[in-house]
């Protein structure tokens, strides 16, 4: 039982300073995420930049920087990261195919937003729909017309002829 309790302490003053120095590299890399995050914030805002848009980058550079905060802590730690790091790396590409009509939405209505084709209350026709741009999100722009609200996936605005039609 002594050489348990001796060799428990012996192994907690060993990994005691690797631990602290993996968590601190851990909160440098969060408290930068942090940083970056609000920059991009308040970088969107001056440029007058749609703020869904600027949240949007703002969170992704935030997930991928505390990602990288987390490889590093459990390299700092002597962990092997290398499986984990491909394994990350399939799991992105299969993410990617798996949710590529949304992921080509979501980028499509980025662009959307950023280059305005078109504007809020402007009548257009795309597919052969026709209406009133009524609201455009991330995903969709909604089409008003006399008798229905149609949901266009912004990915077939952008890659379809839009007719900006004159009232």
């Amino acid at each position: 039982m002594e050489d348990l309790t001796q060799f428990f302490v012996t192994q907690t003053i060993h990994w005691l300073p690797q631990i602290g120095f993996a968590a601190a590299v851990f909160l440098a890399f969060w408290l930068v995420a942090k940083g970056v995050g609000r920059t991009i914030k308040r970088t969107g805002e001056n440029a007058r930049l749609d703020p869904h848009i600027a949240s949007l980058i703002a969170q992704t550079a935030n997930v991928v920087i505390v990602i990288l905060g987390i490889v590093t802590a459990l390299g700092t730690l002597g962990i092997n990261v290398t499986a984990l790091v491909a394994g990350l790396g399939l799991t992105g590409f299969a993410l990617g195919f798996a949710f590529k009509d949304t992921i080509s939405n979501l980028l499509a209505g980025i662009l959307i937003l950023i280059y305005h084709p078109f504007n809020i209350h402007d009548k257009i026709r795309v597919s052969g729909y026709e209406g009133k741009v009524i609201s455009i999100d991330l995903r969709y722009t909604k089409l008003e017309n006399e008798d229905r609200v149609i949901l266009i996936p912004n990915s077939k605005l952008f890659t379809d002829p839009i007719t900006i039609l004159k009232d």
